[in-house]
């Protein structure tokens, strides 16, 4: 048995301990905002935040979530500053790998308030857009730091 709390709140998996984060979550958790992409961590499509940090959930197995906070995309309650520049600056496309996009970038952001274009794109760059969004990826990220620089300034 694995607990962890998830979006904060604990739970339990009775999974394999070799199973995949992803699909606890997916499968036995029933969040489906985090996404299946290639299966070898090689996409980002299915990151997610262990403690803070980018994970990929496809490769990384549950039992390394044992006593962790799992936070997906869900987790951002749609209150996130990235969650509205990405909407702003119109970045999705088919996406199927935004959540993982949103997921990488919050973890910059959080990291580095006020990133340049060159941090951005380096951060960025494993996690991979087949609809070659990267133009307004980079833009949402941008807008975000500043709508989060402004609130800062403002409180």
């Amino acid at each position: 048995m694995v607990r962890f709390e998830l979006n904060g709140k604990y739970v339990e998996s009775s999974a394999e301990s070799d199973t995949p984060l992803l699909w606890v979550i997916r499968d036995e958790l029933g969040l489906k905002g985090t996404k299946f992409g290639c299966g070898i961590a090689m996409c980002g499509a299915c990151t997610v935040h262990i403690d803070g940090n980018p994970v990929r959930s496809c490769s990384f197995p549950v039992a390394g979530a044992a006593g962790t906070k799992v936070t997906t995309i869900e987790g951002l309650n749609d209150e996130h500053p990235l969650q509205h520049a990405w909407v702003e600056e119109q970045v999705p496309q088919c996406g199927y790998c935004q959540s993982g996009q949103i997921m990488q970038a919050a973890t910059l952001l959080e990291r580095n308030a006020d990133p340049s274009e060159k941090e951005i794109v380096d951060h960025m760059s494993a996690n991979l857009c087949r609809c070659m969004a990267y133009p307004r990826i980079k833009k949402a990220i941008q807008r975000a730091a500043t709508v989060t620089a402004t609130a800062r300034k403002e409180s």
